[in-house]
């Protein structure tokens, strides 16, 4: 029988445990977890804790989360959320990015497969004698469908009873697995919940708490459920994880072509530097369909938004053509999590969970830092070259909330200093409070649904009406950025660290993209911390240096029977005066790997070193020679 699950890591702190002063604020919604727990007769720590998993008991103000779930409950209706594909038939982004082989353009994915999962609002609507769209929409008949669900899950079991520990099954059921692996890793992160307690405040105000309930789980209960026996025997993941191994094809095609990724040995042949967030914008059954596809494309681990269930498809030491940029991509690992950015979809704390615990295992082990230089989303990927800059994806999107990622990986972003003093800041607004408004979610032109975000916007002056920055790659018409939803043109992340280029009052100047861009930043309720750390600026006598979207070798290191990758500079300006921050020394290389026969692939080592920094939203790179490395705090003009 798998042990229970515990985390081990700043508990009280991933959890969002409030402290014992805190006021209490709208307690409605309490009030509604304790009368639909005495209705249906569950537990209330039983429903308060499968609430906790799928939304930690947020409204989310009504948006779907990323696998259709609606309300703190997750009830699923993926006819009202509507959508499908799969990120990567989106734009014109190549997801190799390997400029030595013929574009890959991937085919669409087929339609949204229609699955009981999807669709359990119908059941809960049926069970209470609900529409649909109200359960959808008011959190107090959410909260009853959810708990005539767990009823009707436990009397299908056949057990009565009043001990949560004896709602096992019917919690490892909620949460919709096919396999008893990820069952058991759902309920047993429940009943973790459970014990340790958690008290928050909502992303609308109302205050929940679930009192700490150590149980002994009937786990017992999961052999009744008649799931699928799943196995974790060639998966790389944490023995606490349920992980299955569905293998990506490596397979050759028609014309010399191959699928649906490389052959490697890393981190023998080289390190293993990143790990890509994305999400799929696509829904479960369809993405594990497409990788499973020769002729599509590839990532190493995929993520159930529901359950938390981890699905691996490339071992590490190959590399997956998931980034949009060879040399990332050779350098990296790709997690893509199932969801909807360009939606505006919300992501749930199960699935949140299992991507923290499988990136705090594969950032041990292969010593990977956990900060946001390293562990970066899709949207933070720099284009190859100019040409390609625009056509990158932007995923996860504004609204995963890396503040609570991080807090949950054990690295939670703290102050280390004053902007002002320091000369650094790490991005960190209110996830809850800070809501900025976008536009193009569902309808293009439209606003999106006002909800909490881990984006700032920039402006070019110090005030809120200002205009915003412009990006020379994704606007070459020269035009400022924009409010939509995929515009990141001046817009920063949480984690995100930038050298500060001004102070004004509460307002606070960051070097981005060759320009000044000022964010509110009030003492009272920053926007920013102050950090302490390293910067670049141009050598003395330098006007500007170019910045790169690889860390390609010189000409000269590659050898006669492997044609030369360019080093291209990238459509931007980083002028004298101006800082970014560090964050690694890279060792130029490039991965031959253009044919199916292993024995023709090589890694390309060249002396020249790069720098990466925070240049934009993206990081991208510059040649060591053409810069200086100072302290954060070093005086402007040094």
């Amino acid at each position: 029988m798998r042990p229970a699950l515990v985390l081990v890591t700043a508990a009280s702190l991933a959890l969002g445990v409030t402290t014992a002063s805190a006021q209490p604020a709208d307690l409605s919604r309490q009030h509604a977890f304790d009368s639909a727990a005495a209705e249906f007769g569950v537990p209330v720590s039983v429903l308060l804790g499968v609430s906790y998993l799928e939304s930690r008991w947020d409204a989310n103000a009504g948006t779907p989360s990323t696998s259709a779930g609606y309300g703190p409950m997750h009830l699923t209706d993926v006819t009202a959320a509507n959508a499908g594909g799969m990120h990567h038939d989106d734009g014109t982004e190549d997801p190799r990015g390997d400029d030595a082989r013929p574009a890959l353009t991937p085919k669409a994915a087929p339609p949204v497969a229609q699955l009981p999962s999807l669709q359990t609002v119908d059941v809960a609507s049926s069970l209470i004698g609900v529409p649909a769209a109200t359960l959808r929409s008011e959190t107090k008949q959410n909260i009853r469908g959810g708990a005539a669900l767990l009823a009707k899950y436990q009397k299908e079991i056949g057990v009565t009873s009043a001990n949560p520990g004896d709602w096992y099954g019917a919690v490892a059921r909620y949460g919709g697995a096919s396999d008893t692996g990820s069952a058991s890793t759902f309920a047993d992160e429940v009943f973790t919940t459970m014990a340790q307690g958690v008290e928050r405040v909502t992303d609308d105000g109302q205050h929940v708490k679930l009192d700490a309930t150590p149980v002994q789980a009937n786990r017992g209960q999961l052999a009744q459920l008649g799931l699928r026996q799943s196995t974790s025997d060639e998966t790389e993941c944490p023995r606490t994880l349920a992980c299955e191994w569905i293998p990506a094809p490596y397979q050759q095609l028609p014309n010399n072509g191959y699928g649906n990724h490389d052959k490697g040995d890393r981190p023998e042949s080289q390190k293993i530097k990143y790990i890509v967030i994305h999400d799929t914008e696509g829904y479960w059954k369809d993405v594990i369909g497409m990788v499973q596809d020769p002729t599509y494309v590839s990532w190493q681990y995929s993520l159930r938004s529901a359950d938390g269930y981890v699905a691996q498809h490339v071992k590490a030491k190959d590399v997956a053509w998931q980034a949009g940029n060879w040399y990332v991509n050779s350098t990296s690992i790709g997690l893509e999590h199932e969801g909807f950015a360009k939606l505006g979809t919300w992501y749930t704390e199960a699935m949140y969970r299992s991507s923290a615990k499988l990136v705090r295992y594969l950032a041990a082990k292969y010593q990977i830092p956990l900060d946001r230089a390293h562990i970066i989303g899709h949207d933070n990927v720099p284009g190859t070259v100019p040409a390609t800059v625009r056509g990158m994806h932007w995923d996860p999107g504004p609204y995963w909330d890396w503040s609570h990622y991080f807090d949950l990986l054990g690295a939670p972003f703290r102050p280390t200093g004053s902007p002002a003093m320091t000369g650094m800041v790490t991005i960190k607004p209110d996830y809850a409070s800070n809501k900025p408004a976008f536009t193009d979610c569902v309808t293009a032109g439209q606003p999106c649904t006002l909800r909490g975000s881990g984006s700032v916007i920039l402006r070019t002056e110090p005030r809120a009406d200002a205009p915003l920055l412009k990006d020379a790659g994704l606007r070459p018409d020269g035009s400022p950025g924009t409010m939509q939803v995929s515009d990141h043109s001046s817009r920063v992340e949480t984690g995100q660290q930038y050298a500060v280029a001004e102070v004004r009052g509460e307002w606070t100047a960051i070097w981005y993209l060759g320009q000044k861009g000022w964010f509110h930043n009030p003492r009272k309720a920053p926007t920013a911390l102050g950090a302490i750390g390293v910067v670049v600026t141009p050598k003395k006598g330098k006007a500007t240096v170019p910045v790169y979207g690889r860390a390609y070798p010189e000409a000269s290191a590659y050898p006669a029977n492997i044609p030369v990758q360019a080093v291209t500079p990238l459509q931007y300006t980083f002028s004298a005066g101006e800082r970014y921050a560090l964050g690694g020394v890279n060792q130029s290389e490039y991965y031959s790997a253009t044919t199916f026969d292993t024995a023709n692939h090589t890694v390309v080592r060249g002396k020249t070193k790069y720098l990466q920094i925070q240049f934009g939203h993206r990081v991208m790179f510059v040649n060591a020679d053409d810069v200086d490395v100072l302290p954060s705090f070093w005086p402007q003009g040094r």
